[in-house]
C-alpha cells in the first residue's frame, strides 16, 4: 500500500513539472510568435492553396497563385525574422526534449537528449526561403507542395518544442492527414540533411 502511495506521489509530482515545464515553452514560444502574423499566413496559403487547386477558370487560378505567392514571401520574411528574435534567447531556455515522459524533463541534465530549438528554426527559415524561391520552371502545384512541406515541418518541430515528439506527429495526422516520416521526406534535400543531422546529433 505504501509503494502505491509513493508511486502515484511521484508520478503526481511528476506530471506537475512536466505540466509546469509545457507551460513556461509555450509562453516563450507564444511571446516570441506574437510579434508576426505566421499563423494567420499559414492559414491564407492554406485556403489560398485549396483554392486555386480547385479553380477552373485558367485566368483567376493563375491570380490565386500570385497572390500565394507573394503570401509565401511575406511568411518566409517573418519567419526569418521570428528565427533572428529566438536566436537571442538563452540556450537553457530553447532545448527540445528527445526523450518522452516520464523522462523528458530529465533530458536537461543529460548530453545529447534534447536538440537547440534555435538552430532547428533557423533551419526552418533557410528552407522556407528556398521553396518561397524555387524555379519558375516548377509548376505551382508542386511549388505549393513543397512550401505546405516546409511549413508542416516547422509546425511538427514548434509542436514539438511545446509538447512532445508524440504529441506532435499526432497533431500533424490528425490536422494534415500526413505522418511526420511523410513531410520528413518531402521537405528539400537541403532541409532533410540539415534537420536529421541536428537531431541525430543531440
Amino acid at each position: 500500500m505504501e509503494i502505491f502511495v509513493l508511486s502515484m506521489m511521484f508520478a503526481f509530482a511528476g506530471y506537475t513539472l512536466k505540466s509546469r515545464a509545457e507551460g513556461r515553452r509555450i509562453a516563450l514560444l507564444g511571446l516570441h510568435l506574437g510579434n508576426y502574423q505566421i499563423e494567420k499566413l499559414m492559414e491564407t496559403l492554406t485556403e489560398g492553396y485549396a483554392r486555386a487547386l480547385g479553380e477552373n477558370d485558367a485566368a483567376r487560378r493563375a491570380t490565386i497563385w500570385q497572390l500565394m505567392n507573394a503570401t509565401e514571401d511575406k511568411l518566409a520574411t517573418q519567419f526569418k525574422q521570428l528565427a533572428d528574435s529566438m536566436a537571442k534567447v538563452d540556450a537553457a531556455e530553447t532545448g527540445v526534449n528527445l526523450w518522452p515522459w516520464p523522462l523528458s524533463e530529465a533530458a536537461q541534465w543529460v548530453p545529447n537528449a534534447r536538440f537547440d530549438l534555435r538552430k532547428a528554426l533557423r533551419i526552418h527559415a533557410d528552407g522556407l526561403a528556398r521553396a518561397a524561391h524555387q524555379d519558375d520552371a516548377i509548376s505551382m502545384p508542386s511549388r505549393a507542395f513543397k512550401f505546405s512541406a516546409e511549413l508542416f515541418l516547422m509546425q511538427h518541430t514548434c509542436h514539438w518544442f511545446c509538447k512532445s515528439k508524440t504529441v506532435a506527429s499526432a497533431r500533424m495526422l490528425v490536422r494534415h492527414k500526413t505522418p511526420y516520416e511523410m513531410v520528413l521526406q518531402s521537405v528539400s534535400p537541403e532541409t532533410r540533411r540539415a534537420y536529421n543531422a541536428l537531431v541525430e546529433a543531440a
